[in-house]
């Protein structure tokens, strides 16, 4: 009798045990979430109560009523020399450029990882690997050479001029040609049976069979384009063609004056920032996991 009482009893320990496991994993991840999302809620507070207050007595645990105020002035007040600089205008600038990256490195990587894997070229690993290995060389080691080409070109404070330099990708050539080549060979023999050529193959066949894997760039891609700073930096130079992140950083310049520092307006555009990344990624999140993990064709 004692027996069964405690193996009737051991399964209740453990229940209760994995309960208690359950509980601390899930007040862990509150707690990194909470910790991921108060500078968020830092900025919404600044932006919500009137400059001189937060001038005062810096950010504070309640919610004031000048967001719209705030929102108004950052997406449709000018500021700086020209007045061109409204947030709509940066908005729409930072937009184009994020999806100008996306579009145009999952097009030129997606061509490259094909001519790769499936055009016998003497030379094919040797050149992936050389395209890999610009990988190890940043932005900051090749933007000097880039900016002296964009501007003997004239496609300074140009959208071209802000896409094109940095259009080519070895990540997603990367990531393209390892998709390509886990694609069985039964298919490539059988559209080569069914007469189809080159690029029929490629836009019929492997666009359709990549759609996840070209979300995950897409993701990756237009969260890099968007948050550029150094690269508009030194190619922009009209207002007009300010992104969002160097509006803002010119606002926080701004701050050093004698006038009253706009906290409101450029914690208001530092949110407005934040929210298309962020939304790219909630749209295209099942898709992005599926095109990193799946492999079956």
């Amino acid at each position: 009798m004692a027996d069964i009482t405690s193996s009737l009893a051991a399964p209740a320990r453990s229940t209760r045990r994995f309960r208690w496991s359950t509980l601390a994993d899930h007040a862990i991840l509150i707690t990194g979430s909470l910790f991921m999302l108060l500078p968020l809620l830092v900025l919404l507070q600044t932006a919500s109560t009137p400059d001189i207050e937060t001038m005062k007595y810096g950010p504070g645990l309640y919610f004031g009523d000048q967001l719209d105020d705030n929102f108004r002035k950052a997406m449709f007040e000018a500021s700086g020399f020209s007045g061109q600089n409204t947030g709509l205008s940066m908005f729409k600038n930072s937009l184009i450029l994020g999806l100008g990256f996306a579009f145009g490195k999952i097009v030129i990587g997606m061509m490259a990882a094909y001519a790769i894997v499936y055009f016998r070229m003497r030379f094919a690993t040797m050149a992936f690997w050389l395209i890999f290995t610009t990988l190890l060389l940043p932005l900051e080691v090749r933007i000097l050479p880039s900016y002296e080409i964009t501007q003997k070109l004239g496609l300074l404070n140009t959208y071209t001029g802000l896409i094109v330099p940095l259009i080519a990708s070895a990540t997603a050539t990367f990531f393209f040609r390892q998709f390509f080549r886990s694609v069985p060979e039964e298919l490539v023999e059988a559209a080569r049976i069914d007469g189809a050529g080159p690029v029929k193959f490629f836009i019929d066949i492997l666009v359709p069979l990549s759609q996840t894997m070209i979300a995950a760039m897409f993701i990756i891609m237009f969260v890099y384009g968007w948050n550029q700073y150094l690269w508009p930096t030194m190619i922009t130079t009209e207002e007009g063609m300010y992104t969002l992140v160097r509006g803002i950083k010119q606002i926080v310049q701004v701050l050093e004056g004698n006038e009253i520092p706009q906290y409101g307006r450029a914690n208001m555009l530092a949110i407005i920032a934040v929210i298309p990344p962020v939304a790219i990624v909630i749209f295209f999140q099942s898709w992005f996991v599926k095109g990193l993990t799946e492999s079956d064709k």
